[in-house]
């Protein structure tokens, strides 16, 4: 792979940008979210985490000219049929409520509150696209299995990080450091297979 490349990043969530500049620092990839470009957010219509990431890359790559990278991502609750899943970051807006992370928190654990079965999983889709009509884009995906607590605990991660709870660590994912969140959860997977994937091809 060559060294100080360029990318961008087709989000402005500041913990995503954070994640994956963490992540992929080691590899000399420097990459920067679209609105220092200018780019704004892409229409996202897709019915799925794959089509939306890839909906996200192309609308940055054509904006800026650069590879980008974009990632769709949420939790899906079982006894919510799957749900928020890919309404993740707008999910309490739907209904006219505040768009933020601690609103989306409230309205699952809300729906959740009489639910025996808590069982939940974050997954990431990440799509890469060398320019914006890339035939071939890379998908990767990752998946974070865990259940939901009754209450937020933890200062640490962002979105639903305070109520996922993770057996192996007896934590939340607000209380995971950094390097143990990046170790485990759904980014952190499919950003390794996506570096790995791609360590020679640039």
């Amino acid at each position: 792979m060559q060294t100080n490349q360029e990318w961008v990043l087709a989000s402005n969530n500041a913990g995503k940008l954070k994640e994956f500049s963490e992540l992929l620092a080691p590899k000399s990839i420097t990459i920067k979210p679209q609105k220092e470009y200018g780019v704004d957010d892409a229409i996202e219509d897709g019915l799925s985490f794959i089509e939306n990431a890839i909906i996200k890359a192309r609308h940055a790559s054509k904006a800026t000219g650069l590879p980008a990278l974009a990632d769709d991502s949420g939790l899906e609750v079982d006894v919510l049929d799957g749900a928020p899943g890919i309404y993740s970051a707008r999910y309490a807006s739907m209904d006219g409520g505040e768009k933020s992370d601690r609103a989306n928190l409230e309205k699952v654990l809300s729906e959740m509150q009489d639910a025996q079965n808590r069982t939940a999983r974050f997954h990431c889709v990440l799509a890469f696209v060398r320019h914006a009509l890339d035939p071939t884009p890379i998908i990767i995906q990752g998946t974070w299995e865990g259940s939901l607590l009754t209450e937020p605990r933890g200062e640490q991660g962002f979105g639903y990080d305070p109520i996922f709870w993770v057996e192996d660590h007896q934590c939340s994912a607000a209380e995971l450091s950094k390097a143990q969140k990046n170790a485990l959860s759904h980014r952190g997977q499919a950003v390794r297979q996506f570096v790995a994937l791609v360590e020679d091809r640039f």
